[in-house]
C-alpha cells in the first residue's frame, strides 16, 4: 500500500473561543488547509514549525515520543487545534517536530473522527460511511 493523503483544515482553538466570547470576529480565526499524510503509526497530529507559526500556537510542554526511525526524542506539545476533515471535526494537542517534512494525521484524530484508511482505494473514508458513530 502506498501513502494516503487527506486535505484537512487546522484552526487555532484559542481563536475559536475568542470568537465565542465576542473578542474577535470569525475572519480573524487563524487557520490553514493542508494536505496531511495519514499515518496510522503516529499517535496524534504532528505539525512543523511553519504550521505552528501560521496558526500562532504556543509551546505548552514537552514529552518523550518514539519516532518512526525507532529513536526516542523529546518533542514539544503546542496549543490545541481543531482538525476538520470534510464534515468531521475533533480537537487535539499537536506534537511539534520543527524539522517535519509533512503534517501527519495520526491514530487519535482518525479514531475520534471515526475514519479509516481504505487500502483498496488508498483514501481516507468514514468507518461507517457518512454516519459518524462515536463510542462513549
Amino acid at each position: 500500500m502506498g501513502n494516503v493523503y487527506a486535505e484537512i483544515t487546522l484552526k487555532n482553538v484559542k481563536d475559536l473561543m475568542r470568537v465565542e466570547d465576542g473578542i474577535i470576529g470569525e475572519p480573524e480565526i487563524r487557520l490553514t488547509t493542508i494536505t496531511a499524510l495519514v499515518d496510522t503509526g503516529a499517535w496524534t497530529l504532528v505539525i512543523s514549525e511553519a504550521v505552528r507559526e501560521e496558526l500562532g500556537l504556543e509551546v505548552r510542554g514537552e514529552r518523550l515520543a518514539s519516532l518512526a526511525n525507532n529513536a526516542t526524542e523529546t518533542v514539544k506539545m503546542v496549543d490545541p487545534v481543531e482538525v476538520q476533515w470534510k464534515d468531521r471535526t475533533m480537537t487535539c494537542q499537536p506534537v511539534l517536530i520543527p524539522r517535519a517534512d509533512e503534517v501527519l494525521l495520526g491514530a487519535i484524530p482518525l479514531e475520534d473522527m471515526d475514519l479509516i484508511v481504505d487500502p483498496g482505494k488508498q483514501e481516507l473514508i468514514g468507518r461507517h460511511g457518512d454516519k459518524i458513530i462515536k463510542r462513549v
